[in-house]
């Protein structure tokens, strides 16, 4: 894992923000999957524009299953406990200016630099 020149991040926060960003990831495309109500909700036509002729709408939502639910619930619950690992972990109380600086340094740790 490369190192951020300007920051000596411990090996623990680096594991832990990637995994935040994966599950992030991971749950942005689950999502993407869901219907667009958590509840079923009847879906809903918009008047037509007046130059486009575009009527914006939506069918029917059958609200999430239970299966459906319970991996929202999952992938939530996961993001919360990541994101207070890294917000939380011992080594920002180490700096002692720069933390704005650092934090957005870990959010790019993991990029792998442009190759020249």
């Amino acid at each position: 894992m490369p190192k951020n020149d300007a920051f000596d991040f411990p090996q623990d926060l680096l594991d832990a923000q990637l995994a935040l960003h994966e599950t992030c990831a991971a749950y942005e495309q689950y999502a993407a999957t869901l219907p667009w109500s958590a509840e079923p909700m009847a879906g809903w036509e918009g008047e037509k524009q007046l130059h486009s002729g575009f009527r914006s709408g939506k069918a029917d939502s059958p609200g999430y299953t239970d299966e459906q639910a319970a991996e929202v619930a999952r992938f939530r619950a996961r993001l919360v406990e990541l994101s207070a690992t890294v917000s939380t972990h011992p080594y920002w109380a180490t700096l002692d200016e720069g933390v704005v600086a650092a934090r957005m340094a870990l959010k790019h740790a993991h990029e792998q630099p442009a190759e020249a």
